[in-house]
């Protein structure tokens, strides 16, 4: 975390984020409060917003980079807000990779179905695990083709469509 944290280069998390705005604030109440309490003696304290500005916007500008957008997006007034509470894109865009190791739901290592070969092969068509619609999977088709063949009633133990098994 904060590794190159005035540099607009890349992509950095809500929690760095918003890590960055705190410390922001609190050197920002510091310094007010030293100029303050100097009666305008220390008013050449004001140059080290500068630094703590450029700290903010290349915060800013890393945080638009995780939602996929522009660093100026910031300017857009409350935008910071949005920042702080929106999920950054997942898997690499165009800025770099996800700071959380998050990869598109695309390249995910989840698990798929794959349905199990045919082995049986016939003229009905009939294939396991692949569903035609209708009744019983057999989409209007006639009962027989959902047989698996019994070498009792016939010796070829070939299936032909239309024929009456035991």
């Amino acid at each position: 975390m904060f590794e190159n944290s005035f540099s607009f280069d890349g992509r950095i998390r809500r929690t760095e984020f918003g890590i960055s705005m705190i410390i922001y604030g609190i050197l920002a109440v510091i310094l007010n409060l030293i100029i303050a309490g100097s009666n305008g003696d220390a008013a050449f304290l004001g140059v080290a917003y500068i630094p703590m500005l450029w700290f903010l916007w290349a915060q800013g500008a890393k945080r638009c980079h995780d939602l996929d957008n522009n660093g100026w997006w910031q300017i857009i007034p409350f935008y910071g807000l949005w920042l702080l509470f929106q999920d950054g894109e997942p898997g690499q865009n165009q800025y770099g990779a996800n700071p959380k190791g998050i990869q598109n739901n695309k390249t995910s290592s989840s698990p798929t179905y794959t349905p199990a070969p045919s082995t049986i092969t016939n003229s009905g068509g009939y294939n396991p695990g692949h569903y035609d619609g209708g009744h019983n999977g057999n989409n209007g088709q006639n009962n027989d083709q959902n047989y698996t063949p019994n070498n009792n009633s016939n010796s070829s133990g070939e299936y032909k469509s239309g024929e009456m098994y035991n």
